[in-house]
């Protein structure tokens, strides 16, 4: 007799229980998933087949397909192969979906053909949390993240990227010529072979070259000068957090400060974050049914009009500014050092003169005020301030709002530190979920698509873990009704 737990014969006769309803537990989340979804207007949504077919074979509900999708995206199984093998083996699957297994292709052609419908589910899911009253602090956190897509690099061009590829083409070809050229000399009988083997790489080669000269072209007709073969959308972005350029999405999302749900996520291709702040501040705004709304950001999404426009939606803007001046960096005065006196109209600068109101200019849409001193040329500190023959101070004409924001930091100076413990952990967590891997889908709205099942998911998770299962289904019945 061992000292091991030993399990069953496989040749033991077994009795299983009769209901696949017995092998579930009542905390297991396929209970969730099942009564969250069994609560939605399909139609409603915008999925298509919600109502069936007079002709033909018939199809599968799409309610089958969604629950196959979110129990996928909850136990990170997004791939439609293996979700088709799992609906085949998986004990919960066979429960969720009534032992129904749909191939890969129609698993794969529901979330192509539904994603309007999909992105309405994930923004229903935020609709109830919003009706479970888990929005009760009115602050957000927005931030970013760079995720890769199925674009490799060198599948991506840009006019540089083109110039580097035919500089090394042409040193190649070079240095194929010279070898050929010695080869040719030596007329051994040996290097006949080889001779050969350098004219076809050299032929190889000059095809690149007409190559890189078509996709040279092509750039010229593009409307950024960047062209991606694989994914046409996806665009190449630096990631500060890999200090490297990479090919993909640039994920916006906005986080509840109190429960940690993401309220609202879209997915761009534009890798800056300057003119997204009032865009997904607003969106918060109408998830959240919350008027005055605190919103920390980075500095990353510093930008004048952005945050104006924050204001006047009666929202509450948090975001330092840049330390970009380049007079700092030289050891000179920054604009920081100069004072604004508002009932005059002037700077004081450090030295104690008064810079005066001089002129207007418009510049990229923006009406700017420039302020400077006559007593520049004569000043003993000129040195420490300007290589020029005066110090100019310009003044956004809405600089008010900017300065009545740096205000309400300096008075909350764990601001920031509240953004990223709120913000970061979920980008982690989502790239956790997705491992060191790229988007499955190619193009913005299928990506789109994807990104709100990954969303969906990990809120139904959080309200789980908030709420536990028992409460969760009967909110959900209960709201559903």
């Amino acid at each position: 007799m061992t000292r091991f737990i030993e399990g069953e014969a496989r040749s033991q006769s077994v009795l299983f229980p009769q209901r696949l309803d017995d092998w579930i537990a009542d905390d297991n989340p396929v209970r969730a998933v099942d009564a969250f979804v069994d609560e939605l207007d399909l139609a409603e949504l915008g999925f298509e087949g919600a109502e069936p077919a007079a002709t033909g074979r018939p199809s599968y509900h799409p309610a089958v397909l969604l629950k196959l999708y979110i129990y996928g995206y909850l136990n990170r199984i997004p791939s439609s192969r293996r979700l088709e093998r799992e609906a085949q083996r998986n004990v919960e699957l066979m429960w969720l979906t009534g032992r129904l297994a749909p191939d890969f292709k129609t698993v794969a052609d529901f979330r192509r053909e539904n994603g309007v419908g999909i992105r309405n589910v994930c923004r229903r899911f935020v609709e109830l949390c919003r009706e479970l009253r888990l929005f009760s602090q009115a602050i957000v956190a927005v931030d970013s993240s760079k995720f890769k897509a199925v674009n490799s690099r060198d599948r991506n061009f840009t006019p540089g990227k083109v110039d580097k590829r035919q500089q090394q083409i042409e040193q190649s070809i070079e240095r194929y010529l010279a070898a050929l050229e010695t080869a040719d000399r030596t007329q051994l009988a040996e290097v006949e072979a080889k001779t050969e083997r350098l004219r076809e790489k050299i032929q190889t080669l000059r095809e690149q070259m007409r190559r890189m000269d078509a996709i040279r072209e092509e750039l010229k007709r593009q409307p950024e000068e960047q062209l991606s073969l694989t994914d046409p959308d996806a665009r190449s972005m630096i990631s500060q957090a890999k200090g490297t350029g990479m090919v993909g999405y640039n994920v916006q999302a906005v986080v509840d400060a109190k429960r940690h749900l993401i309220v609202a996520h879209e997915v761009t291709n534009v890798g800056s974050d300057r003119s997204q702040l009032s865009k997904m501040a607003n969106a918060a705004q109408e998830a959240m049914d919350k008027q005055r709304l605190q919103v920390l950001a980075d500095r990353g999404y510093f930008n004048g009009p952005e945050i104006k426009a924050c204001m006047e939606a009666g929202m509450t803007p948090l975001v330092p500014k840049p330390m970009t001046s380049g007079a700092k960096a030289e050891g000179r005065f920054s604009k920081a050092d100069f004072i604004y006196i508002a009932k005059d109209d002037v700077y004081r600068c450090p030295a104690g003169q008064l810079a005066k109101y001089r002129m207007t200019t418009v510049e990229r849409g923006l009406t700017l005020h420039r302020y400077w001193t006559s007593a520049c040329t004569r000043c003993p500190q000129k040195s420490d301030c300007t290589p020029s023959d005066y110090r100019r101070i310009t003044r956004w004409e809405h600089e008010a709002v900017l300065e009545m924001m740096q205000r309400r930091l300096d008075r909350k100076p764990q601001a920031m530190t509240i953004r990223r413990r709120t913000i970061e952990h979920v980008f982690g967590t989502l790239k956790q979920w997705m491992g060191s891997t790229h988007f499955l889908t190619r193009g913005l709205q299928h990506v789109s698509t994807e990104m709100s099942l990954h969303v969906l998911a990990y809120n139904l998770k959080r309200v789980i873990k908030l709420l536990g299962m028992a409460k969760t289904i009967k909110a959900m019945r209960l709201l559903g009704a």
